[in-house]
């Protein structure tokens, strides 16, 4: 058929100048040294903040001040911290120590660890990370799903009630291990591995997690003594019902009458923002009622179960109960890296919800190193899984805190509780715990999050679900990988079947569009033009191959029924071709081959510089022809259009036409 210099098309003529008059050529980009190349593919995935920007052109002492402002944010906004700010953490701090308190009991419970846990880990940890930490609302602690995932995790290879001190020693590990992880993560900045953990994932995961532990909080509600150490529902019911005849009822009593008192709380407090304050001391006020009544009524002699004592004192050393040389060494890696992720995912997303809200940007590689070495810190002072759970930074935003310093005032407020208050906790009622846990796990149900995400995208809420019902009615780590699964699923497909779509032209314009999104589209008579949505990798280049010649023979037959001008030329637009590997080259080949043999044209339209620099040293553009590339579509079209009113159609013997050249 010819190519286009030999219809003189205008694109390739010249004026009197020697200028090209008509449209311009595609360039292939100049070559990179290799390492250069290299330089900026990591730098790209790597370092897409360009975090070292700010050291550029200053001098070494400044820069050391810059290196330390960088792990140590309090050095850079502590200068301007003054008096009004204070004020405002300090009313902050108090009110969530007021809800770190009973929340660091109950969980560390849940943990099937020592109650003491829990006030240890909001006391260290915080003040590790009002120095590092970047967020200034969020409020460090101890949340329900980690502590859920670490005695579930631990707990299938250690009994806690027959080896308690095994078992504290491997949750030290774990939360070791999860510190080591995170610092990894964030020093060779490989945070976008939490971005596998998808909205989707993360919203099943929380409901199914929230579901099993307000299953699991029956037993301090009903009184029980053995309960079931599995996870899913139907265990967890099963041991419920089949010890009717050991409920309490004035444990359930109470539990019922102090869950719904710190509900009520939480409704005014939704009801009407300013009185945050409510559902924020409502825990502690829960914990100071259950123990009077206990131990007024001595109801700890009539089934009501209490924490009993707790030890005095601030956090002991437990530096030397790493246990590295466990032979369950294996399940304390595996426990810290899995509950690392899950603490990541929640506490960044919590610190970047909060900063949106305040017009600020907080950097999560700097908030995976600063929750990493809280956990560092924590585990060798006797704190276990530590990151930001949103209930209790919730309570910090509202409660109007400036800064990180809220931390320090929670910290400081919990050394005196250990310094001085413990053995008031001594009659705190387990079941007033259990109702605590409840209250604040019913706002991890995030029904309407679901149901939004049934009406934007259902494979999101497929994803959704499947969390959901496996951490339910299977375990966390099934629901887990299940809803991870379904994720990465998605993603290879979008990877193996990207979309490629027919263009028309919108009339009266140079524009070209999906023609299922723009019905009123025009056809290019003998040009069929295709949109490739995605990069070619030997993931998709069998399919893309097949789906072009699919999308050429139902075109063709379209015209042969309807009579038209016959197929001429087949335009891909490379727009969204951000790069090409050697089995998407070889695909090209073999179209193009496919096409000649045809008597069809491939033209090639809006290629990238990193798809023309591999086409190039592969020799396609020699193969193809260079004045077959084009940078535009409506380019490629005018360039079509010209070479086919420049031809004329003969019939061949076989009733087709083809074409020859006319001028």
């Amino acid at each position: 058929m010819g190519n286009a210099d030999n219809y003189g098309y205008p694109s390739m003529m010249n004026n009197n100048n020697g200028e090209n008059t008509g449209i311009h050529r595609v360039e292939i980009p100049p070559p990179q040294p290799f390492f250069k190349s290299l330089k900026n593919t990591v730098k790209e995935t790597l370092f897409p903040d360009d975090p070292l920007k700010q050291f550029k052109n200053q001098k070494p002492m400044r820069k050391f001040i810059l290196g330390v402002q960088y792990f140590f944010p309090i050095f850079e906004w502590g200068s301007r911290y003054n008096f009004g700010f204070f004020k405002a953490d300090l009313i902050a701090g108090i009110t969530i120590a007021s809800l770190a308190i009973p929340q660091g009991i109950s969980y560390a419970k849940l943990g099937n660890l020592p109650p003491i846990l829990g006030l240890y880990s909001s006391f260290i940890p915080p003040l590790v990370y009002a120095l590092m930490g970047s967020s200034r609302d969020l409020a460090v602690g101890t949340v329900a799903v980690g502590s859920l995932l670490m005695a579930s995790m631990l707990g299938a290879e250690v009994n806690p009630a027959e080896n308690p001190t095994l078992y504290l020693h491997l949750a030290f590990t774990a939360t070791f291990i999860t510190g080591l992880f995170e610092v990894a993560l964030g020093f060779f900045r490989l945070g976008f591995i939490v971005d596998f953990l998808s909205h989707a994932t993360i919203v099943g995961f929380m409901g199914g997690a929230a579901t099993v532990v307000i299953l699991q909080q029956l037993k301090g509600i009903l009184g029980l003594e053995h309960f079931t150490h599995a996870t899913d529902v139907v265990s967890v019911l099963r041991s419920v019902f089949a010890q009717t005849h050991a409920w309490r009822w004035e444990s359930g009593v109470l539990g019922f009458c102090f869950l719904f008192y710190l509900m009520l709380a939480k409704f005014l407090s939704q009801k009407r923002p300013k009185l945050f304050w409510v559902s924020a001391m409502a825990p502690l006020t829960s914990v100071i009622l259950g123990t009077i009544l206990v131990y007024i009524t001595h109801a700890e002699k009539h089934g009501v179960a209490v924490i009993g004592e707790l030890k005095k004192g601030i956090n002991p050393p437990s530096i030397m109960d790493l246990s590295f040389g466990s032979k369950y060494m294996t399940t304390a890696i595996k426990t810290g890296i899995v509950t690392g992720v899950i603490a990541l995912a929640e506490g960044i997303a919590v610190g970047r919800s909060f900063a949106m809200f305040k017009n600020y940007h907080i950097d999560g590689n700097k908030e995976m190193i600063a929750f990493g070495m809280m956990n560092i810190v924590g585990s060798c002072t006797s704190c276990y899984l530590t990151t930001g759970p949103f209930s209790r930074s919730a309570v910090n935003f509202n409660a109007g805190c400036k800064t990180a310093v809220s931390n320090i005032v929670m910290a400081l407020a919990v050394m005196v509780t250990l310094l001085l208050l413990t053995p008031l906790f001594h009659f705190t009622p387990l079941v007033v715990l259990s109702s605590i846990i409840i209250a604040a796990m019913l706002g991890l149900i995030d029904y309407n999050a679901a149901i939004h995400l049934w009406h934007v995208d259902k494979f999101d809420f497929l994803v959704c679900m499947s969390a959901y019902i496996g951490v339910v009615f299977g375990n966390i780590e099934i629901g887990l990988v299940m809803a991870v699964g379904l994720s990465l699923l998605r993603v290879l497909l979008s990877v193996a079947r990207p979309r490629t779509l027919v263009l028309g032209n919108i009339p009266n314009s140079m524009i070209y569009r999906n023609v299922e999104q723009y019905p009123n589209t025009n056809n290019v008579p003998g040009v069929l033009i295709l949109d490739i949505g995605a990069p070619i990798f030997f993931t998709n280049s069998s399919y893309l191959r097949e789906r072009i010649s699919r999308w050429i023979d139902d075109e063709e037959d379209k015209l042969k029924s309807s009579g038209e001008t016959t197929l001429q030329y087949v335009i891909l637009d490379m727009g969204a071709v951000g790069n090409i590997d050697t089995s998407g080259i070889s695909m090209f080949e073999e179209v193009k081959k496919n096409l000649d043999r045809r008597d069809l044209k491939l033209i090639l339209a809006n290629p990238g510089a990193e798809v023309m620099k591999k086409l190039n040293k592969s020799k396609f553009i020699e193969t193809l022809g260079q004045e077959w590339m084009f940078l535009t579509v409506g380019e490629a079209v005018e360039a079509c259009n010209f070479m086919l009113h420049s031809c004329k159609p003969i019939s061949s013997e076989d009733g087709s036409q083809k074409w020859s050249n006319n001028v």
